[in-house]
């Protein structure tokens, strides 16, 4: 098969490094791609939002699969547009994306199923919004920009001073642009963040491996919230217990409540969970595979990941088992310093040949580039994933951080603790 991935950073490189042991995949494209990437892949200078430059180029190069990788052309409708040219893709259709597309959407449709999460007001107004934080007086309080806003339109205001200035960035000055036009409040949980994702094929789910995910910049939790700092795999808090209730309680009827509002999903769903103490809640979905969390679970997996994205397709995925390694997994990122504000890139990346052919170290590019002179640079905030395995958690860990240091760049940056909760466990 000729296949095509649609993005170009730390998740796409992991899809594509999972696609490449497919015994499916012949010839792999990747648009845009990166640096790291073009290691394993063709990559083709088409943005992901370009949908009929990348539908005329699947037809061109007989293109037998295109996996979409990233939110903004799963929501504007990627998936539709390459079915309606008579080609096969692998991921929801716009009107299963909403689930990601729209916050006040999905706290909605949480609402009408009964399916557990934080509870919450939508407002259109910033007055009006200003008015309800103000009359419930309850502190932290959680703001989220309806629309997509690359994981940051999340604030948590720890006062009445800091809410009415989130209200005002959000919905007033538009710092997350377009999605802070509706916005939705809601109550602070307390608990252990877990991300679970699920594929789907629209009735059957199968779940992966579990997750979690460290958002703020700084270690211990300091800073501003990123696209995710780091990430570790399975997670000790996630029990077999927990599970069987995540899956009785959330993922089989939030696929269920989409296949009734008749938005059937096919593709990844992640569920963003808070283990709280009264239960498992929803946090947030995603239609897609999670970054940086795709870094720790996929190098886990044992299935052929082109027959898992098939079955998604064809609606046969309760033919399908998967399956993980007995390890685990942990995916430091080093960042451009100042990140996720203010920083320069453009500077020389060295150490990457350490990776090569390694069965346990891997190098996810997350943004990266070519010079002119062909050496890898640093293009973006989040620059690379090292991501390393280990007989257990701990040995992981110190397998990740122990990889970190054979490469360096001018300005790189990275947390120190990513998996300190390991040691809580």
């Amino acid at each position: 098969m000729n296949i095509l991935v649609i993005g170009g950073g730390g998740r796409e490189h992991a899809i594509i490094a999972s696609i490449a042991k497919s015994k499916k995949a012949t010839k792999i494209y990747c648009a845009p791609g990166n640096a790291g990437i073009a290691e394993l892949a063709t990559c083709v200078p088409i943005g992901v939002m370009e949908f009929d430059k990348l539908i005329a180029f699947a037809k061109e190069n007989e293109i037998d699969l295109t996996v979409v990788g990233p939110d903004d052309p799963l929501v504007g409708g990627a998936v539709d547009a390459f079915e309606a040219a008579g080609l096969r893709a692998f991921g929801p259709r716009a009107n299963a994306a909403i689930i990601e597309g729209s916050k006040a959407f999905s706290k909605e449709l949480m609402k009408k199923y009964n399916i557990p999460t934080a509870a919450y007001e939508t407002f259109s107004d910033a007055e009006e919004a200003t008015a309800y934080i103000k009359a419930q007086g309850k502190y932290p309080v959680v703001l989220k920009a309806d629309g997509l806003a690359l994981g940051k339109g999340v604030l948590i205001c720890n006062s009445e001073e800091e809410a009415i200035a989130g209200v005002k960035e959000i919905m007033l000055d538009k710092h997350f642009g377009k999605a802070g036009d509706k916005m939705v409040v809601e109550e602070f949980m307390t608990g252990r963040e877990v991300s679970a994702l699920c594929f789907s094929d629209g009735k059957t789910i199968r779940c992966m491996t579990s997750s979690q995910d460290h958002k703020r910049a700084g270690d211990g939790d300091t800073g501003l919230n990123t696209g995710g700092m780091g990430t570790f795999s399975p997670s000790p808090f996630y029990t077999e217990e927990i599970h069987k209730i995540c899956t009785e309680k959330i993922y089989e009827p939030t696929i269920a409540a989409m296949a009734a509002e008749g938005r059937p999903f096919k593709g990844v769903l992640y569920c963003g969970l808070m283990l709280t103490p009264e239960g498992p809640k929803v946090v947030e979905y995603n239609a897609r595979f999670g970054d940086p969390e795709t870094q720790v679970v996929l190098p886990r997996m044992e299935n052929d990941i082109v027959d898992v994205f098939e079955a998604c397709i064809d609606g046969t995925l309760d033919q399908i088992e998967l399956s993980f390694a007995d390890n685990a997994a942990v995916c430091v990122i080093l960042a451009s310093e100042g990140y996720p504000q203010k920083y320069e890139k453009g500077f020389p990346i060295s150490g990457l040949e350490a990776f090569k052919g390694s069965k346990t170290e891997f190098v996810f590019h997350a943004g990266t580039k070519f010079g002119e002179d062909g050496a890898v640079l640093t293009n973006g905030g989040r620059v690379l994933g090292v991501t390393a395995l280990g007989a257990d958690l701990k040995e992981a860990r110190a397998n990740a951080y122990k990889a970190t240091e054979k490469i360096s760049f001018a300005n790189k940056y990275m947390r120190h603790d990513i998996g300190k909760a390991i040691d809580e466990a």
